[in-house]
């Protein structure tokens, strides 16, 4: 008898349970498509950055050439708000002169309206000088 009165109480948990796993499930299932989107973002912006610095780097090309290559391909892969500031300049190292392109972008955290962290990468390759006949 007192088996039957704890078999009586227990009706109607599994929605209960249900509910409560279903949220949490849901909840892990957005936090790693958060950090997929984050680290694409993040993954685009690297290869922008080091394509737009060897483009930049040909012989008949600019710096500038290739902080307009890099700001396209963000644009074309995520998105234009994600190119928002692409910076170029020239940098003396022991190996001869290099480009060096910028990035910084602001990331979304945890969701689209809780906050931002700025992110910042930096893509290098070294200036070709025009050959001599």
């Amino acid at each position: 008898m007192v088996r039957a009165a704890a078999v009586q109480n227990e009706e109607g948990s599994a929605p209960v349970e249900f509910t409560m796993v279903a949220c949490l499930v849901v909840i892990v299932i957005l936090a790693v498509m958060q950090l997929g989107l984050a680290l694409h973002v993040r993954n685009t912006m690297i290869d922008a950055a080091s394509t737009g610095a060897r483009f930049g780097a040909l012989a008949d090309r600019t710096p500038e050439d290739g902080s307009r290559r890099t700001r396209e391909l963000i644009s074309s892969s995520v998105a234009s708000h994600f190119a928002g500031e692409v910076s170029h300049q020239q940098v003396s190292t022991p190996q001869g002169q290099m480009l060096q392109v910028r990035v910084a972008v602001e990331i979304p955290v945890i969701s689209w309206a809780a906050g931002f962290d700025e992110w910042e990468v930096t893509g290098h390759a070294r200036i070709s000088e025009p050959q001599r006949g």
